[in-house]
């Protein structure tokens, strides 16, 4: 929920909590009076004291005089009043779907409970909907978090897990399972909110992977120097696509063709190695020969260091935990993950750099 409804809320539940524990009130002096002052039994007091709050017109337990008929009038009196209230109070609630709204915000609660390893995108404007469609295209697990209630209500038209609140807020983040999630994604039209969402998401999970959008220079330093690990600007990669376009086109679209999945023949995607499951660690991309037992090419390897190994000689050897960045049709691509984790369960992984630290 976002913090205008919270407010909202938290007013009428306060002011629900008021009219009842006013009647309480009204009900201990009433059983206090009828005890101590006409001095009648504890359970003749309460159900005098009920009877006349609920003005339900019984008689007298015993008879009143003059000072205990004037309490009573004085209790319903403020009796109707405090029912008066808490029925008006109560109807309001239901206008505003007080109720209907605490029990979708509950299921929500309820779900990002169950997941895990996911994807928080936060922000549902033109950049966070490609996310979204880039996302479900790979069939990775998404949050969508949004302030506003007519983002909300588009990302959920279109099936997407949503959840309504303030991605600046802690309990928010809290709320969307950032203690359990694979990766963040600030996607915010504010350098600032973006800034203050980083800044949290850090702070509640050290070892989530990061990213950040950006609009301008001094925004990137920023919001790197706040822990994200990758920081884009739309302004300025759009500039650079467009410039590449026009200068090396054919480069451009063949590597487009394969990034968006356009491309019906090639892709480029990334396989892990893992000792445990691998017999090509520790053999060199010679003594693998990967290329004639597959058709794919590996095109570069990421280390576990972080180092990049572009255009790999047959002499790189293959380590533990290695990333290889591969080229091939989508059969050569079955085939080289077959070859690479035989024993691994043939589906599609949580990347590492999307997967949390133990």
């Amino acid at each position: 929920m976002n913090p205008r409804s919270i407010r909202k809320y938290q007013r009428i539940r306060k002011e629900l909590q008021f009219g009842v524990l006013f009647l309480i009130g009204l009900n201990l002096i009433g059983t206090l009076w009828y005890t101590v002052i006409e001095g009648w039994k504890f359970h003749e007091a309460v159900y005098m004291t009920v009877i006349t709050l609920a003005t339900v017109g019984f008689q007298e337990v015993h008879p009143l005089g003059v000072r205990g008929r004037m309490f009573t009038i004085s209790l319903i009196i403020l009796g109707v009043i405090g029912l008066g209230y808490i029925i008006n109070r109560f109807t309001d609630a239901l206008i505003q779907g007080y109720f209907q709204d605490r029990f979708k915000y509950r299921q929500q609660i309820r779900l990002m409970r169950k997941i895990s390893d996911h994807i928080i995108l936060c922000g549902f404007g033109r950049t966070g909907g490609q996310i979204a469609r880039e996302l479900v295209e790979q069939n990775m697990p998404f949050i969508v978090v949004d302030a506003e209630a007519e983002s909300i209500d588009i990302a959920q038209s279109m099936g997407y897990s949503v959840f309504q609140g303030d991605a600046t807020l802690d309990d928010t983040l809290l709320d969307a399972g950032i203690e359990r999630a694979a990766c963040f994604i600030a996607a915010l039209t504010s350098d600032a909110d973006n800034l203050y969402a980083v800044l949290s998401a850090k702070t509640l999970n050290p070892n989530l992977r990061i990213i950040a959008r950006a609009s301008s220079e001094e925004a990137i330093q920023k919001l790197q120097r706040v822990g994200a690990d990758v920081v884009v600007s739309p302004y300025i990669t759009g500039g650079k696509r467009m410039a590449a376009a026009a200068l090396r086109p054919q480069v451009m679209d063949f590597v487009d063709g394969m990034l968006s999945g356009a491309s019906e023949s090639v892709y480029i995607e990334e396989l892990e190695l893992h000792e445990s499951d691998c017999p090509e660690v520790g053999k060199s991309l010679r003594e693998s020969d990967l290329r004639s037992r597959t058709g794919a090419m590996v095109l570069a390897i990421r280390r576990l260091t972080g180092q990049l190994i572009a255009g790999p000689s047959p002499e790189t050897q293959l380590e533990d935990c290695d990333t290889l960045i591969c080229m091939g049709t989508a059969e050569q691509l079955r085939d080289l993950n077959q070859i690479l984790s035989p024993l691994a369960p043939q589906e599609p992984r949580v990347p590492r750099s999307l997967r949390r630290s133990k």
